[in-house]
């Protein structure tokens, strides 16, 4: 896969401008960046993430500069940023599963407040469907915070059913997340199906 996955023009509504959207995988060198954005996220919607603020915002550079460059050197990793022209407007990931090579997370997927409405998120999940499907794999799974309707939509909206009860966000937090899932192929089901 190429480091330029997909750019589209998008019609800025009101302006008349035509901002260019750019879904790329990061770099290892762009750990600020990948730094800056998730911490972005996490303050801007902090319900919407199994960790938070206050724990990411504690890691070195180190620890930022090797979680980037992990991601970025693995074969089983997909880490993505989307660019708005040059600036970054949103992040997501995709990585396989530990214990099943034939499935993969998605997961910190955010679009920055300014740029939701265009398309973004669904850009860069489209994207990380693409690269599981070259990659052979079987499932995709995520988990998203039930009430989420936005989010959760969108996630139908791309084939992903729920897989499973809700669960608890986080130790201690009363909100919930559900698990959802999108088979890709199995060989047997279609597109949708829950597979246990």
């Amino acid at each position: 896969m190429t480091n330029r996955m997909r750019s589209v023009a998008d019609r800025d509504r009101g302006t008349g401008s035509e901002p260019t959207v750019t879904i790329r995988r990061f770099t290892a060198d762009e750990w600020r960046t990948y730094r800056e954005l998730r911490l972005r996220a996490l303050a801007d919607s902090p319900d919407a993430f199994g960790s938070t603020l206050e724990r990411e915002a504690a890691f070195t550079d180190s620890e930022w500069r090797n979680r980037l460059a992990d991601g970025v050197s693995a074969p089983d990793a997909i880490p993505l940023v989307a660019l708005v022209d040059d600036t970054p407007a949103a992040l997501a990931w995709g990585r396989v599963a530990e214990h099943d090579a034939e499935v993969a997370h998605l997961y910190q997927v955010w679009v920055a407040p300014g740029h939701r409405g265009r398309g973004i998120g669904r850009m860069l999940i489209e994207a990380v469907i693409a690269w599981a499907r070259e990659s052979g794999l079987r499932v995709l799974l995520l988990d998203v915070t039930a009430g989420n309707s936005a989010a959760v939509e969108l996630y139908r909206q791309l084939g992903f059913v729920n897989a499973g009860d809700t669960q608890p966000l986080r130790d201690g937090s009363a909100l919930r997340r559900q698990p959802m899932q999108l088979v890709l192929d199995d060989g047997q089901t279609n597109p949708g199906s829950v597979v246990s």
